[in-house]
């Protein structure tokens, strides 16, 4: 059994996506980060960087004490590891698909998410900010498109942790400023995982859980 401690946000959705495909159990910790309950003492035992997703492994492989873990990354390839699925087992398409899981973890969750704060949260308008990181969005989506020129997937031929990592933070896109119509290849390959059954499930959790932003 995973406890998944989760809240409605790309990098909460990344964790549903794959313990839906994959069918592991879990069980769902509500974390409210707008009523500030990612600060919880008994969150913060778990997560200690105070942000969600975070999970408890209680069968790891090593037959030893449930296991913890917190970063949406590290959680997505412990996953991987643990059922052998989503993750290449040859060197050269593990490597790829940790390329990009990696480039989305450092470079568009981050600039994603200053986009989404800048354009929709912040207390005043900041026009700089917001066209600094709606611009480096833009170069971030191009580059995506261009690699999905000649794939179904970013890492190759089938579907993995590098597209669970990717694809929520371009589900928001409008909110991003950005047209999917200008990255045609980005758009194929969006319309593809949304499709998906597990997809279909992870993102009615949304409704259960937290139906405000269902509403949105």
């Amino acid at each position: 059994m995973i406890d998944l401690y989760y809240w409605t946000t790309p990098n909460g959705h990344k964790i549903t996506l794959f313990l839906e495909e994959t069918g592991l159990p879990y069980r769902i910790h509500p974390i409210n980060i707008g009523k500030d309950e990612q600060f919880q003492p008994h969150f913060l035992k778990i997560a200690p960087n105070n942000r969600i997703p975070a999970i408890v492994d209680h069968a790891p492989a090593d037959g030893g004490e449930p296991l913890s873990l917190f970063e949406s990354g590290a959680i997505l390839l412990y996953l991987a590891e643990k059922t052998g699925r989503f993750i290449p087992q040859d060197l050269r398409g593990r490597e790829e698909t940790l390329q990009w899981l990696f480039w989305q973890m450092g470079g568009l969750g981050p600039m994603a998410g200053q986009n989404h704060h800048f354009n929709r949260f912040a207390p005043e308008k900041v026009p700089y900010a917001i066209q600094r990181y709606v611009k480096e969005t833009a170069r971030l989506y191009g580059v995506l498109d261009k690699r999905l020129a000649d794939r179904p997937f970013v890492a190759g031929a089938e579907y993995g942790i590098a597209d669970m990592a990717i694809y929520p933070w371009i589900v928001p896109h409008t909110f991003q400023e950005q047209d999917l119509d200008d990255f045609p290849n980005l758009k194929r390959w969006l319309q593809s995982i949304q499709a998906r059954p597990a997809t279909v499930r992870a993102y009615d959790l949304v409704e259960k859980i937290n139906p405000a932003a269902a509403k949105k």
